[in-house]
């Protein structure tokens, strides 16, 4: 699949980049040169420069000339522009340049205005579909769910920041072979329950049979029996067929089944501040898989292969051999494959989705292939309307995959809970936690401890797997989400005894100390930042950008004693930067789906 999907409803951007480019681009073609989108970059070197442009390099051949004297003719041009100061050559052709002052806080007074601070915006109704969390009925959530939820969760807040329509799906694992195994288990277990007695004409309890650690235990012990005895296979494949073709006690048994782990499920989520719109599962589209499969049989993409049905999705290009997608197997039983596509099939023909993401493990990256190939054979989406947002795994200190002290796989609710104790012990102590009564001691240990998770998860790039280290993560220092929670919480506490003072706000004046300026630059910047994150399907640039925000903001109060300065005007300037760097501190969090504090 594609990197990226391309995206030509989003408005005209007010990003930075964009309008540096456009001046450079306008200096080129008053040069006799073609003019380029990308003819800036930012610097590598912010030491000596905000902006870079290399096109001089592109350029030499073309116009017959070494790049030192493409460049120096593309600085010329730009010397008496407004905007830009302090352009010159670099090097062998690099053209380096600064903005000016005024321009820099004339922009930033515009973004300032601007609740999405000159990001583009979809100016068409278009619709995401995401799929992320992806839990099983019957088996608790291990850490192997935190990295898909946090993911997709973030990418849904930034969709919906860029102005789209974005509907949640948590996709239940709540259908097939595992179900026959939990009720053929509780049949053995409790043999009398009416829900076996083929003859019972109900009601059924409304009670479920069993509790969710009961569950919980059968669920593996079901996988396990049937592991070792082929007999118990071919019974929970026979349940499995009962219940799928609507034997009342069975359908009765998995709601119980569905219901019991949908509560645990909404526990979790309901910590880490995560909602869905849809709980659609497998089963949602159950019924519609036998109408689907005559249609591609009719179709002839359905064919037999060695018995089974198929959709063959390889292709000549293919540098790796990529097996059809199964349909059915030669006993007739459908596959998840096939419950996938019924689903995509649905998402865009029931839920109107222009494009449906999959935030799950980049090990399935073949199965997705599989899927999106045939869907694009049936027509229900094309190429570019789909894609797998794959991710690495959670690492102990081992570098494996994350696990517990006696080598099982953690559970997310014991990772929740250790990460909130971790919270509650790294603000004992603190001024603000005493100052709370339990409840509120409570809700910030909370919210430091989502901080801390979501915030070492989403600031590594997504393909990359990561090592959990707790005590790390919740630190009030360094690369973390409660530094960035404790930033906000500062700026909250200056402006308040602003307020206080009576100090006035704004407006915001060109820099006035180097501190200051580096500040206002990365301000500059959240549009690219945002629409960045967003085309890459990248997180980790929203934590890159607010990390360094709020470094920037550290510098800038150390040196800039804004409550203390005596000219009104400039005292008024930085309230307005410190403002503003408030806003888009909490505008990052909020993307990332982490809580702002008033105190910490």
């Amino acid at each position: 699949m594609n990197d990226m999907i391309a995206t030509p409803v989003l408005s005209r951007s007010n990003a930075i980049l964009g309008r540096v480019a456009e001046r450079v681009s306008a200096a080129l073609e008053r040069c006799g040169f073609p003019g380029s989108a990308d003819a800036a970059r930012f610097s590598d070197r912010t030491d000596i420069s905000d902006f870079q442009s290399n096109v001089a390099f592109r350029l030499a051949k073309q116009a017959k000339m070494p790049p030192i004297k493409v460049a120096e003719r593309i600085v010329a041009e730009l010397a008496g522009d407004l905007m830009i100061r302090d352009a010159r050559v670099d090097g062998a052709g690099f053209v380096n340049f600064r903005l000016s002052d005024d321009f820099l806080a004339a922009y930033l007074a515009e973004i300032a205005a601007d609740p999405h601070f000159g990001t583009a915006q979809a100016h068409e109704a278009r619709t995401f579909v995401i799929d992320y969390g992806g839990p099983n009925v019957a088996k608790s959530m291990h850490v192997g769910h935190l990295r898909s939820t946090i993911i997709g969760d973030c990418l849904l807040r930034l969709t919906r920041f860029l102005g789209f329509r974005a509907i949640g799906d948590v996709h239940l694992g709540d259908w097939g072979t595992q179900m026959g195994m939990l009720i053929h288990e509780l049949s053995l277990r409790a043999p009398d329950l009416p829900y076996f007695d083929a003859a019972y004409d109900g009601p059924y309890p409304a009670d479920p049979p069993l509790s969710l650690p009961e569950l919980e235990e059968m669920y593996p012990a079901a996988s396990a029996r049937c592991k070792e005895s082929p007999a118990d296979m071919d019974a929970a494949r026979l349940a499995t067929a009962e219940l799928q073709a609507g034997r009342a006690g069975y359908v009765a048994l998995w709601q119980h089944f569905v219901a019991l782990t949908t509560v645990s499920l909404k526990r979790d989520f309901a910590f880490l501040g995560v909602s869905f719109d849809l709980w659609w599962g497998e089963s949602t589209v159950h019924d519609r898989i036998p109408g689907m499969i005559r249609e591609l049989r009719a179709a002839g993409l359905a064919v037999e292969s060695d018995g089974a049905l198929v959709i063959p999705v390889a292709t000549e290009q293919d540098k790796t051999a990529l097996p059809p997608l199964i349909l059915e197997k030669s006993d007739g039983a459908v596959m998840y494959g096939t419950t996938d596509l019924a689903t995509l099939r649905a998402r865009f023909g029931e839920l109107d989705a222009d494009w449906v993401l999959y935030v799950v493990d980049q090990r399935q990256g073949v199965h997705f292939q599989q899927v999106f190939r045939a869907a694009a054979k049936a027509g229900y989406c094309r190429a570019d309307q789909v894609e797998h947002i794959g991710f690495g795994t959670v690492n102990g200190p081992d570098g494996k995959p994350f696990k517990t002290r006696t080598g099982g796989v953690m559970k997310l609710n014991t990772l929740l809970e250790s990460a909130h104790e971790k919270a509650r012990e790294r603000l004992y102590g603190t001024k603000a936690y005493f100052e709370l009564d339990d409840a509120g001691k409570e809700l910030l240990a909370r919210s430091i401890a989502i901080a801390a998770l979501k915030f070492a998860d989403l600031s590594n790039h997504r393909l990359a797997a990561y090592a959990f280290d707790l005590d790390r993560f919740v630190s009030f220092e360094g690369k973390t989400g409660p530094y960035i929670q404790y930033t906000v919480a500062r700026i909250n506490s200056m402006l308040a005894k602003a307020t206080e003072r009576d100090f006035q706000v704004g407006p915001l004046r060109p820099a006035a100390r180097p501190e200051e300026r580096e500040l206002q630059i990365l301000l500059s910047q959240f549009a690219d930042t945002a629409e960045g994150a967003f085309t890459g399907r990248i997180p980790n640039l929203l934590c890159d950008g607010a990390f360094k925000l709020a470094q920037a903001f550290s510098r800038f109060y150390a040196s800039c004693h804004v409550l203390t300065e005596e000219d009104p005007a400039q005292r008024a300037s930085w309230l307005a930067v410190s403002d503003l760097t408030r806003t888009q501190l909490m505008a990052y969090l909020d993307i990332l789906g982490i809580p702002a504090v008033e105190k910490m």
